[in-house]
């Protein structure tokens, strides 16, 4: 064997059906060179002790949206990407996939996003689209082949005005069948955001009636969009997506109802991926958040979250992302009504998710497959992300597993604050490398490592049914 560039010593490792061993990582060119017993003869160039410590592939975080100050469309200067990829290193995510949103042509808005964010990034990244407007059907084959980006999202909640905030025109069934049937020809896959908002809207113009100030609070915002919506708009897309026979990923699943809509869909023989989000997992409508919390998906009733972590124990959910935007805090300003949508949680993502999905008696194993192995491989990363075996990329998340810490005020994100804010965490991430190279040591940010991340050309392999 070649002298490994980094060898990584004294800690458990992660690995495929055999959970944490007293193993040593070997480094290489940026990728996993070996696993060799400890103490074993390898030689290495630096050797870097990691006593205690679990060594744990990098999250692959398939959800959130990278933007600009209030647009979340896509980055416009490399400092977004820089602080939105520190953020995610600080939380133990190695890759993720922002969805990028332009209602013109995305060849170019595509390259000029790329050169933003390569500019900037700590992290390796990917994106997915965002369709905008009937013109962009015929490039969805284009998105696919040459830009290496074949997942589609689409709102259909974008009726009438509803996506004017976003700057989406009205999109109606027609055109999401279109874009099912342009993902076929271009072996693509469709990611819905799945809300009925007529009756949204009916709803919420009577819950504003009788609480016109958003006394009500999260509990109000949830009465106006409940998982009957959600759980109406899961049904409709994913037997289109039958029809047309083609891979849906439901994206930020919130509740009991939708996730059994996904999990008959799938029966039905609809090959259907299911996604929750971070925050459906850890908080609901009685959670003291404020504004704070609004998401759309709204934060749902605790028996939803109890029904959520039941799917992450049985297999149903196949993923976790954290859905994170960026705003300034200043967009939560006001009441319910008056407070955008969203919020950031890439430097959550692993600590919080594993201390809690651990607390709760689900093996380690199982919860690192949903933030690492399971996105890597539906998302078209092939072999070289989202698990620590020989030729995979070396991203790694080296954490305590028996920390004991809070979450604080600071955040490396731009938005400058935190929901997980007084949070008591087991897990806290120590260093996180990208393919070989530190980007957090000690926890603390790694300086010189803005613009070392790469973009993911993405290919995607279709098995049958979930993950």
């Amino acid at each position: 064997m070649r002298t490994a560039d980094l060898r990584l010593s004294g800690g458990q490792v992660l690995l495929p059906g055999k959970g944490l061993v007293e193993a040593d990582l070997l480094i290489a060119d940026g990728r996993i060179a070996g696993v060799v017993a400890p103490g074993a003869e390898a030689a290495a160039a630096e050797t870097v002790s990691v006593p205690g410590l679990a060594l744990l592939p990098g999250a692959v975080d398939p959800h959130l949206h990278l933007g600009h100050g209030m647009d979340i469309s896509r980055p416009r200067l490399p400092a977004d990407a820089d602080a939105e990829t520190a953020a995610a290193a600080l939380g133990g995510v190695t890759s993720f996939i922002p969805y990028v949103l332009c209602t013109e042509n995305y060849v170019e808005a595509f390259q000029e996003a790329r050169r933003v964010a390569e500019a900037g990034a700590r992290i390796d990244f990917g994106m997915h689209a965002i369709l905008a407007s009937p013109a962009q059907l015929e490039e969805i084959p284009l998105y696919a082949r040459e830009l290496g980006m074949p997942t589609v999202k689409f709102f259909m909640n974008c009726r009438g005005d509803e996506g004017k905030r976003l700057g989406l025109p009205h999109l109606d069934d027609a055109l999401l069948f279109r874009t099912i049937e342009a993902l076929r020809e271009a072996g693509g896959m469709l990611c819905p955001h799945p809300e009925s908002i007529e009756i949204a809207w009916l709803l919420r113009d009577r819950v504003m009636a009788d609480d016109p100030e958003g006394h009500g609070g999260l509990v109000a915002w949830n009465a106006t969009r409940p998982p009957f919506i959600e759980a109406e708009a899961v049904r409709r897309v994913c037997y289109l997506a039958r029809i047309a026979g083609v891979p849906v990923y439901t994206v930020h699943i919130s509740a009991h109802e939708p996730l059994q809509a996904a999990l008959a869909a799938r029966a039905d023989g609809t090959n259907v991926h299911i996604e929750t989000c971070l925050h459906y997992l850890l908080f609901d409508e009685t959670s003291p958040l404020g504004p704070r919390g609004k998401v759309n998906p709204p934060l749902r009733s605790p028996a939803d979250r109890e029904a959520l972590w039941r799917g992450i124990a049985d297999g149903s959910i196949d993923t976790v992302g954290t859905d994170h935007i960026h705003r300034p805090a200043s967009a939560k300003d006001g009441n319910i009504w008056t407070a955008t949508p969203g919020f950031p949680g890439l430097e959550a993502l692993m600590p919080a998710f594993l201390t809690h999905g651990r607390r709760r008696g689900i093996p380690l194993p199982r919860l690192s497959e949903l933030l690492s192995r399971n996105p890597a491989r539906i998302m078209g990363l092939g072999e070289t992300k989202g698990q620590l075996v020989p030729g995979a990329d070396a991203d790694i998340a080296v954490v305590d597993l028996n920390a004991g810490w809070t979450v604080g005020k600071q955040t490396a994100s731009s938005a400058g604050y935190t929901v997980f804010e007084g949070m008591e965490l087991d897990v806290q991430v120590k260093h996180t490398l990208v393919r070989g190279r530190f980007v957090v040591r000690d926890g603390a940010l790694c300086p010189g490592m803005a613009g070392t991340g790469r973009y993911l050309n993405r290919r995607l392999a279709m098995p049958a049914g979930g993950a």
